[in-house]
């Protein structure tokens, strides 16, 4: 019994990891003014060239590094075209989606059922034997612990920063950050970029970890789960974490009660994810006040600097 709810915790924790990476870094996008329904085409193309990156050079680290380059690349696209150019950030945070589908998808033609070796586990003598406990807290791999220290980083910097604060008052009022003297356009690039490589490390996960090959596709919707996220979250840290484990647990009860054999169709049951994602957003959206209250200001704005 108490192995089979280690195993349940610790499949848990591995599905909610690559939606608090997204999740997080959409969060600090949106908390600097700027929209970016990207998520899941940035997703999948740092998916997929971490994977690519992991094959050429068999190693994590450079892999790792390479998704999350290709993930602010694609955000760097995304914010030239929304605050230089100024075009209307959803349907250009839709585009970018389905061009980093299609993208993947191209690049990953060549990959498609190739396996790699899964990112190695922390093992550590007498502590990860612990039963419950021990394959849970102390038998994750490396990234399931920076996931908590991004979510923990970027909760001290939005709080207790200069930094953090300048980038809240942009996102607040862009006028007023401009009057003071500080440069929207650059701290919006830089937001939308960190945001760009969040979602690139969460695709890496998905490939180098979570399902250590490539397949076409292979976010399967999360990043869209990691934008409802933020809004479940009222735009702060540690809710996207409880947030991101609890779409984690609903995702691995419907595989588990496909496992069991439910008289459900599994149709039904690959459901839940997204019907818990629907569920959540309409509950959230009763209280208008609230997320008037905390949600940025200038999100989706144009802004347009003074000559």
């Amino acid at each position: 019994m108490i192995e089979t709810l280690a195993a349940i915790l610790v499949t848990v924790v591995t599905a909610a990891t690559p939606l608090v990476f997204a999740a997080t870094g959409e969060l600090v996008t949106e908390k600097s003014g700027v929209l970016n329904l990207g998520v899941e085409g940035m997703m999948l193309v740092g998916a997929v060239s971490g994977f690519a990156a992991a094959i050429a050079t068999g190693n994590p680290a450079i892999a790792i590094l390479v998704a999350m380059i290709a993930g602010a690349v694609m955000a760097f696209l995304f914010g030239v075209l929304t605050l230089s150019l100024m075009a209307n950030q959803v349907a250009t945070g839709l585009a970018l989606t389905m061009f980093g589908v299609g993208l993947s998808a191209l690049i990953g033609q060549d990959y498609v059922g190739t396996p790699i070796k899964a990112l190695a586990k922390l093992d550590i003598p007498v502590l990860s034997d612990l039963p419950l406990i021990g394959p849970v807290v102390f038998g994750q791999d490396f990234l399931v612990y920076l996931s908590l220290v991004m979510v923990a980083g970027v909760a001290w910097f939005l709080k207790s920063t200069r930094a953090g604060l300048i980038l809240r008052a942009t996102g607040e009022s862009h006028d007023a950050a401009h009057a003071l003297g500080y440069s929207v356009i650059r701290i919006r690039y830089l937001a939308v970029m960190f945001g760009g490589a969040m979602s690139g490390l969460a695709g890496a996960y998905l490939s180098l970890a979570y399902t250590p090959m490539w397949a076409e596709n292979m976010s399967a919707g999360r990043g869209w789960i990691a934008l409802a996220l933020v809004v479940f979250a009222t735009w702060k840290p540690g809710r996207v974490l409880v947030g991101a484990y609890l779409f984690g647990g609903v995702t691995i009860l419907q595989l588990h009660a496909q496992g069991a054999g439910f008289a459900v169709p599994s149709q039904a049951l690959s459901m839940l994810p997204y019907l818990a994602t629907i569920v959540v957003l309409v509950v959230i959206s009763r209280d208008s006040t609230r997320i008037r209250l905390n949600a940025p200001a200038c999100i989706g704005k144009v802004f347009h600097p003074e000559t």
